[in-house]
């Protein structure tokens, strides 16, 4: 594992142009596995998760060129094994749901052996998705190990999701695109990266309707073929060098920002006191931001930011807006309304120096403008929360540690590279 040595306290300010969107880039390289025919992608990101689904493929007979430093990524499944090795998938993340499409339509049959933990939010559970396996005409074996079985192909069904879950819904498309008949999800997600690769689907010969909604509606065709497609810019990394501008007192423009998925991100950032404008596609904090947190018009109430499934404001983007809350003057309240386990590393937050109270596992309180000190905290496997420790240590001066942060590179592939062309002191360890 790595940590990351931080030297804070000082402005962060520059241009950055954002990476492709893991979230996008993971079930789209997967999806590809649905036709023999090349796909060609761009802005790629360099990413650890990828780097295992590409190996998974070359591994079992397919070609795959990637320029990881331009972004390009050439693909060919033609020689993709009618059989995996030792009959295995790969076992240490949560994105290897996303093969499973493919990989029963090529293989009629797979076997899981074990369930792969992606991070620490909490229990990520494989039922929904047999449910739509099972609704689009597999057969599952319960057993040790789990059997998923699809004997005659892929066939179209009505399915209502239990709740709005991003990769069942993308699990679902996979299938249902290339299904005997029509299917139709409702209850489905609507994230920006559910839309991307909604839009590569499309490109690749698919015929779905009601994108960017909770109802879509997929004819099935009989195949799909190659394609151009561009993964779409990461907004979460928009976001995350946004706030590290206004944590630390400097001015950030980020490049190719997706400004029409940015308005509820924007009137967060404002309840903190931190005003987000955009020239064209170019995302900019200014420096030296009030960072007041605003007061509500009902003044029993706290100020609140709550996130749940898309449309509302993303949950992997709350905890940026807590390490921001933690400078900001005055008190504001956070809802969590996804995972059990979204607040578990406010301990370490509190190492800093930060005063929050935990109210129950989806919801906290933050006192902000409190005195914070240089500390060493430990990250847990949580992407942003890992970022959002290196925010807050970043606004100290002093020299601070961030144990275990390997799991930023799971979203972010030149992290330390960009922080340093922005002028941070930092260092992985």
């Amino acid at each position: 594992m790595s940590d990351l040595i931080v030297n804070g306290g000082k402005p962060l300010s520059g241009t950055i142009t954002p990476s492709g969107n893991k979230n996008s880039a993971l079930p789209i390289v997967c999806a590809t596995l649905l036709t023999d025919e090349p796909v060609h992608l761009t802005n790629v990101p360099d990413i650890t998760d990828l780097n295992k689904i590409v190996k998974f493929m070359t591994d079992h007979g397919s070609k795959i060129s990637w320029d990881r430093t331009t972004g390009e990524m050439h693909v060919d499944h033609s020689g993709f094994q009618s059989e995996l090795v030792s009959n295995e998938l790969p076992q240490d993340m949560r994105s290897t749901v996303l093969l499973y499409p493919a990989l029963l339509r090529r293989l009629k049959k797979i076997t899981i052996n074990a369930t792969a933990k992606g991070c620490s939010l909490g229990v990520r559970e494989i039922d929904p998705h047999l449910e739509i396996f099972s609704k689009l005409g597999a057969v599952i074996d319960a057993g040790e190990p789990l059997v998923i079985a699809l004997p005659g192909g892929f066939t179209g069904n009505r399915h209502w999701c239990d709740y709005m879950s991003v990769t069942v819904t993308e699990n679902f498309l996979m299938a249902a695109s290339v299904a005997k008949g029509t299917s139709t999800l409702i209850n489905a997600a609507s994230e920006p990266h559910v839309q991307d690769l909604c839009a590569a689907l499309t490109a690749m010969g698919a015929k779905i309707d009601g994108i960017g909604t909770s109802m879509l509606r997929v004819e099935g065709v009989e195949k799909l073929h190659g394609c151009k497609a561009s993964i779409a810019t990461d907004y979460h990394e928009v976001v995350t060098f946004l706030a590290l501008g206004a944590i630390t007192g400097g001015e950030i423009r980020v490049k190719n920002s997706l400004p029409h998925h940015f308005d509820l991100i924007v009137r967060a950032f404002a309840k903190l006191g931190v005003i987000v404008e955009h020239e064209g596609d170019t995302a900019i904090v200014r420096r030296n931001q009030s960072l007041i947190i605003e007061q509500p018009f009902t003044s029993n109430l706290l100020t609140k930011i709550e996130a749940a499934p898309w449309p509302y404001f993303s949950v992997d983007l709350l905890p940026l807006m807590i390490a921001l809350s933690t400078r900001a003057t005055g008190t504001i309240h956070f809802w969590n309304k996804v995972y059990e386990n979204g607040f578990s590393w406010m301990p370490e937050l509190a190492k800093f120096g930060a005063h929050v109270l935990v109210s129950d596992p989806h919801r906290v309180n933050v006192f902000g403008s409190r005195p914070l000190r240089p500390a060493v905290v430990d990250a847990p496997y949580v992407i942003r929360a890992a970022i959002a420790l290196y925010m807050v240590a970043a606004s100290i001066p002093g020299r601070s540690v961030v144990k275990n942060a390997d799991t930023i590179k799971r979203a972010h592939p030149r992290f330390v590279e960009n922080l340093r062309a922005l002028g941070a002191d930092v260092e992985w360890k």
